[in-house]
């Protein structure tokens, strides 16, 4: 599966920002999908996942309650809707996919992944 993440930008503290990831099959149910985030000098860190039917979401700790993750299978897109953005914030998010189980998601192990987009947050 081919997958490709947009909807970076460029936005001041307390702004939001929606990335979408669209996906090139329409059997994109059969994954779970993952945000993940690098900043310049930093690794790569998890940021949020949700399960095969939507019904299941895992955010870390840093983002949780600012930033909620939605998939639409019909679509085969996954969104990460980010708000209350902070400039710590800033990083190239990438969308990711996987057969894996469930229990794995905040794990970096996936196999596909797309590439980055870029979310400047200025204060």
């Amino acid at each position: 599966v081919q997958l490709q993440a947009s909807g970076g930008g460029s936005v001041r503290a307390g702004g939001s920002l929606r990335l979408s990831c669209a996906a090139s099959e329409g059997s994109i149910s059969d994954y779970i999908v993952g945000w993940f985030r690098q900043a310049p000098g930093k690794e790569r860190e998890f940021v949020a996942a949700i399960n095969r039917n939507g019904g299941g979401k895992s955010y870390s700790d840093s983002v949780k309650g600012r930033f909620s993750i939605s998939r639409s299978n019909l679509k085969a897109m996954t969104y990460l809707q980010m708000n209350s953005l902070k400039p710590e914030d800033t990083a190239s998010y990438y969308c990711a996919a996987d057969r894996k189980v469930w229990g794995m998601a905040r794990d970096p192990s996936y196999n596909y992944w797309g590439p980055g987009t870029l979310v400047t947050v200025s204060s």
